[in-house]
């Protein structure tokens, strides 16, 4: 697969991940909807940023262990590849159920009141998962080639940022109006489990190409 075909994949697949409600999603979603926009962007700006970090450890770490260690490689595409079956299946059981979302200031845990606070919100969130890192890692061992061109790791970098903030950008300027945030929550079924599809059919691929020394 050619570096720039692998980047795009990379790229996609994140913002696939990113687009699956979690905890991240939740805090945007409740920032926008329990304090203001303001503060729902500002989450996602400190998204963004621990995007990059975790990008950054996946791009620079895990490339450096998997030159060393071979057998390393394969063993984290197994196991990666497993992971991402073992999250499509719990996607798509968990599609049809409703997502637990504050529709009012009353209904929201206690919130911070500066944009400041929830920029640290969203990167503390985005820092503390650790199913986030183990994504990223499952993702870059899937698609990026072993030897990934010096351009790879300037371009990678800042566009993740893009992803992670865009998406949660989205996030919360939807979630601060009420129809459509009504219309998502409408269409979440079969939002998930497109997404669960997809996540599947990458989980196989990593483990049935788990013998190859390159991608």
């Amino acid at each position: 697969m050619p570096a720039s075909t692998a980047v795009f994949a990379i790229l996609f697949s994140l913002l696939l991940g990113a687009m699956i409600p979690g905890p991240s999603f939740v805090v945007v979603a409740r920032n926008a909807i329990g304090i203001s926009r303001a503060d729902g962007l500002a989450t996602a700006l400190g998204m963004g940023v621990g995007g990059i970090f975790f990008g950054g450890i996946a791009l620079a770490g895990l490339y450096t262990l998997l030159v060393a260690v071979e057998w390393l490689y394969v063993g984290l595409k197994v196991a990666g590849g497993l992971y991402l079956i073992y999250i499509a299946s719990k996607i798509w059981r968990g599609a049809a159920q409703p997502l637990q979302m504050p529709t009012t200031q009353d209904d929201a845990p206690p919130l911070t009141t500066s944009v400041r606070k929830s920029f640290w919100l969203g990167l503390t969130t985005q820092l503390s998962n650790p199913k986030t890192a183990i994504w990223y890692g499952s993702i870059f061992a899937a698609l990026l080639p072993q030897h990934p061109p010096l351009w790879c790791y300037f371009v990678l970098p800042p566009m993740v940022f893009a992803i992670e903030t865009g998406w949660y950008t989205v996030v919360a300027l939807g979630f601060s109006s009420k129809r459509p945030r009504e219309m998502y929550l409408h269409a979440r079924k079969w939002i998930d489990r497109i997404a669960a599809s997809v996540i599947a059919m990458l989980g196989l691929r990593l483990v049935l190409t788990a013998g190859r020394t390159g991608l």
